[in-house]
């Protein structure tokens, strides 16, 4: 599924300005980053699709839906077309399907409406994720067949005992002028009769699944009747979608056991004597294959030393791999009652993989390796060197049955044991996710509930810098939870806390604590701003004004000082309630700032009704501004009609410095952002 925070562009046929701002208000309220524009008949839906290319058109009434779809589906573009009923009914629905939509919803039927749009765009961006993929395996296989015609060994791909594919080296070996002449042929074709049983034994044992021999000695025959002998090395392979075997040919050594020994060298690391970091993925490649076709009990443990790098300079660089060898050495005893597979998987992080470990088996290991290293001293010439591990491990299955989703779940694993003090075990169980994100998302819940009651925010502010020399110092403000288990972003238990209905009161709490640190700075001298986020429960609460205005004259606050921000779609959806918060914050004398704004179907329209003095660009304009023509084209122009209407324009996300030259250029009063200035810690409300 596509992260919230994807951008949909949305194309809306709809005849009313309001009724296409009311469809994008749904979509966002409901946490979906959109950018729409309209077209009121078909002449401007030409236009709209020649200077666009939008992810989805939402048909209302506006157009006729076979005209939609037939421009939709013009010049090759990949456009789902929604229609958009006032009512559901079977005919209804029945007839929009019939016209060629992907979709339908009602109108006024949101949370359907929310759900069919974003199962749709999710269905777009697999559709493009398809034809990336297909076009980058087109690629792979155009360098792969290049590699295969210029390798000097003859190599060729057999499926079910058949040849499929074969370069001009193996043509060359057995003299045959072109493939033609193999294509289809029986690989026992060119074994010799002598070894022929032995053959068709191997080649039941591959169709059975079972692992081939690392290399077979085997005699073979020419077409010309003559023989040789060879050394056929095998690899599980697919062409054209169709598993297969890959066969290469290598000349016999005149000594077998050097050759065995250059094998096993290839797959050694010369510093730990366990096996490379290649060999290792290897074999990670072949259990998630396995796990893919339902084989169980198999684990990925990452085992990475937490103060390695904290005794370099004691033992000195040319220690460093004596301290390696030890601890392969240590980790090798401790696994010699397990069938595994150990491997150096980088500088201090090793690999272990087993096939024979259920998950009790493998937090019971990785806990006894834990401990083994805690307990254990190294002597590195003259240091005594004690060292402590994390271990992460990961439960291979068919939920992810992936070798790079396996890699990136043990190394998340391994930096949040690190990130809480390290000489700790955690085993990944896909299996068992959904019921602990849902465990998570509870004490989540409770940690939210806990902070209200408690006052557990500290609150943060993030300098807005002014462009064209107005007086004072603006900052934003952010709200964080702090509690005994540690500090939670905004952007993970705001929505938590809007689904207990708590909102109001964190936004009080962070009014107060921003009145009382204003009253401070007025003490100090400065003149300060501060912009403060508000929620739409909160700017419908009619106690809540009176409060504000209560809190800002015992603290002897001038009311200009407190900016409130609102999102746009959140106004929209709430007009008459907003008109009515937004008098009573000019009667206090507080600013009012509408932020993420410019993403409407008719943005400007909503200052006829929303007497607002900031205007805060919606930071999708900020993505990619130095390269993206449109975008800087957008902000030019909304700066002109913004400075038109006597308002003030703040551009957030500012993400480099050639943003920051663009956004003086087109106007921009107030800029903000990271790349500035980090959020600073400013007073904990507890």
């Amino acid at each position: 599924m596509s992260k919230p925070t994807d951008l949909i562009k949305l194309l809306l046929a709809e005849s009313s300005v309001e009724d296409a701002e009311r469809l994008t208000s749904i979509l966002r309220n409901a946490g979906i980053a959109v950018r729409a524009t309209q077209a009121r008949d078909v002449d401007e839906l030409e236009v709209q699709l020649q200077t666009q290319t939008p992810d989805l058109i939402l048909s209302g009434s506006a157009i006729d839906l076979g005209e939609v779809v037939a421009a939709a589906n013009r010049g090759g573009k990949d456009i789902a077309v929604v229609a958009i009923l006032e009512s559901i009914s079977g005919e209804s629905i029945t007839e929009a399907f019939r016209g060629g939509v992907v979709a339908a919803a009602a109108r006024d039927f949101g949370d359907l409406l929310v759900a069919v749009i974003q199962r749709e765009f999710d269905n777009l961006n697999q559709r493009r994720n398809v034809r990336r993929l297909e076009a980058s395996l087109a690629e792979s296989e155009r360098r792969c067949d290049s590699l295969l015609e210029s390798a000097r060994d003859p190599i060729a791909y057999v499926h079910e005992g058949a040849h499929v594919r074969a370069n001009q080296a193996w043509l060359e070996a057995f003299g045959y002028a072109n493939f033609e002449e193999l294509q289809g042929a029986s690989i026992l074709d060119l074994i010799a009769p002598e070894a022929t049983s032995d053959f068709k034994v191997l080649l039941k044992d591959l169709s059975r699944g079972e692992k081939p021999p690392p290399n077979l000695p085997i005699k073979v025959r020419r077409a010309d009747g003559a023989t040789f002998d060879t050394i056929m090395e095998f690899a599980p392979a697919s062409v054209a979608g169709e598993p297969c075997q890959q066969i290469v040919l290598r000349q016999p050594q005149a000594n077998p056991e050097l050759a065995r020994q250059i094998d096993a060298l290839r797959t050694k690391d010369l510093v730990t004597d366990l096996y490379n970091r290649q060999h290792g993925l290897t074999e990670l490649d072949r259990m998630v294959a396995a796990a893919a076709a339902g084989a169980p009990n198999q684990v990925l443990l990452l085992l990475e030393a937490d103060n390695f790098r904290q005794h370099l300079d004691a033992i000195g660089l040319g220690n460093t791999d004596l301290l390696l060898g030890d601890m392969a050495n240590l980790l090798r005893r401790n696994l010699e009652s397990i069938e595994h597979v150990a491997f150096r998987f980088g500088d201090q992080t090793f690999g272990v993989l087993s096939t024979a470990l259920p998950i009790e088996a493998a937090a019971e290991l990785a806990q006894r390796l834990c401990n083994a290293f805690s307990e254990h001293d190294f002597d590195i010439g003259k240091q005594n060197v004690s060292l402590f591990v994390s271990i992460s491990g990961v439960l291979i299955g068919e939920k992810n049955a992936n070798a790079q989703a396996v890699l990136n779940q043990a190394g998340a694993g391994l930096r949040e044991l690190q990130q809480r003090g390290g000489n700790q075990v955690t085993i990944y169980d896909p299996g068992l996710r959904d019921a602990a994100m849902l465990a998570e998302a509870q004490q989540l819940r409770e940690r939210v509930e806990d902070a209200v009651t408690h006052n557990r925010f500290s609150l943060y502010s993030q300098p807005i810098i002014n462009l064209h020399g107005v007086e004072g110092e603006f900052y934003e403000i952010l709200a964080r939870l702090v509690d005994d288990k540690g500090e939670v972003m905004p952007t993970v238990f705001l929505p938590v806390a809007e689904d207990a209905g708590v909102m109001p009161a964190i936004d009080r709490i962070v009014i107060a604590s921003a009145i009382t640190t204003l009253a401070e700075r007025e003490k100090a001298g400065r003149h300060t701003t501060f912009f403060v986020k508000l929620t739409a429960p909160s700017m419908a609460d009619e106690t809540l004004l009176p409060w504000i205005a209560q809190q800002l004259k015992s603290a002897r606050v001038r009311g200009d000082a407190l900016v409130f921000e609102v999102p746009e779609s959140k106004v929209v959806t709430q007009l008459k309630v907003a008109r009515t918060f937004v008098n009573g914050l000019s009667q206090l004398h507080c600013g009012f700032a509408l932020e993420q704004f410019g993403a409407g179907v008719n943005s400007f329209q909503l200052l006829k009704h929303i007497d607002a003095s900031y205007l805060k660009i919606d930071r999708s304009y900020m993505q990619d501004l130095p390269k993206d023509k449109e975008h800087q084209e957008f902000i030019r122009q909304f700066c002109h009609q913004a400075h038109q209407a006597g308002k003030i324009v703040i551009a957030e996300h500012v993400e480099n410095a050639a943003s920051m030259s663009i956004l003086f250029t087109c106007g921009v009063n107030f800029v903000q952002g990271n790349y500035l200035n980090e959020p600073e810690k400013i007073l904990s409300a507890a």
